[in-house]
C-alpha cells in the first residue's frame, strides 16, 4: 500500500487537529507553571532555612573620652635629642560585653570606633591589650578606670561572654570631637558577620591633667 492512500472516510477534521495540538500545548503550559511555582517555594524555603540568629550578641556598658594637645619631650626612649612634635588627640575607652550565641568559636579580628562626623565617618581601630595598659601609665588620671583589657585578637568560646575595655588613640581635635554626629563600634569577627553596637548612654567626658604636671612628668 502506498504511503500515500487513503482509505474512503479517513479524513482527519483540520478542526479536531487543531482541539487536539492546543490541549497539548495547555498540558504543557501548565505543566511548566507547576514547575516554576514549585522551585519558587523551594527557594523561599530554602532561603528561610538558612537565615539564622546574629553570631554575637553584646553592650557598650560605658564610654569615656578625653580630649588632649600633646607636645613630645624632644628626647627619644635612648635619651637622644630629637625634634618636638605636637598635635591633638581624643583618648577613648568602652567598657563593652560580648556574648558567642553560636555553636561555634568566634575570632574577634578587629573593634573599629567610628565616628561620624559632618564630612564624613571616621573608622580607627582599637590599640592593643598592651597600649591600653601603657596608656594608664602614661596618663595616672586613667587609673580609675582600670579594667581587664579587651583585646582585638580575643577568641570567644560557643556559649562564652567576656567583657573588657578597648581603647582608641584618635587623631582629632576637641572641636572635631565635640562636633561629632554619632559613635558606633564595630566588631569584626573573621568568617562571620560583624556586630555594630551604641553606646546607650552619652558619653563621659574627662579631663586631663593640668599642662604644668605633664611637663613635670616629661622633664623626669
Amino acid at each position: 500500500m502506498s504511503l500515500l492512500h487513503q482509505e474512503p472516510g479517513e479524513e482527519v477534521d483540520d478542526a479536531a487537529r487543531g482541539e487536539a495540538f492546543t490541549k497539548g500545548t495547555s498540558h504543557v503550559i501548565w505543566a511548566g507553571v507547576l514547575a516554576a511555582v514549585t522551585v519558587t517555594v523551594a527557594i523561599a524555603v530554602y532561603v528561610m532555612a538558612g537565615e539564622k540568629p546574629p553570631v554575637a550578641s553584646g553592650e557598650v556598658v560605658q564610654v569615656w573620652a578625653q580630649p588632649r594637645h600633646i607636645q613630645t619631650t624632644g628626647f627619644d626612649a635612648n635619651g637622644d635629642a630629637m625634634a618636638q612634635e605636637s598635635f591633638d588627640q581624643v583618648l577613648v575607652l568602652a567598657r563593652v560585653k560580648l556574648h558567642n550565641q553560636s555553636r561555634y568559636p568566634l575570632f574577634l579580628q578587629d573593634v573599629l570606633a567610628n565616628i561620624e562626623r559632618p564630612n564624613g565617618t571616621l573608622s580607627v581601630s582599637a590599640g592593643s591589650a598592651g597600649q591600653y595598659e601603657e596608656a594608664l601609665v602614661a596618663y595616672p588620671e586613667l587609673a580609675a578606670l582600670h579594667a581587664p583589657p579587651l583585646s582585638p585578637r580575643t577568641t570567644i568560646a560557643p556559649g562564652e561572654t567576656v567583657e573588657g575595655t578597648a581603647f582608641w588613640a584618635v587623631r582629632m581635635t576637641r572641636q572635631a570631637w565635640e562636633t561629632r554626629q554619632g559613635l558606633n563600634l564595630r566588631f569584626n569577627f573573621q568568617y562571620q558577620s560583624s556586630l555594630v553596637l551604641e553606646p546607650h548612654a552619652p558619653v563621659t567626658e574627662l579631663q586631663p591633667e593640668p599642662a604644668r604636671s605633664s611637663a613635670r612628668k616629661d622633664n623626669r
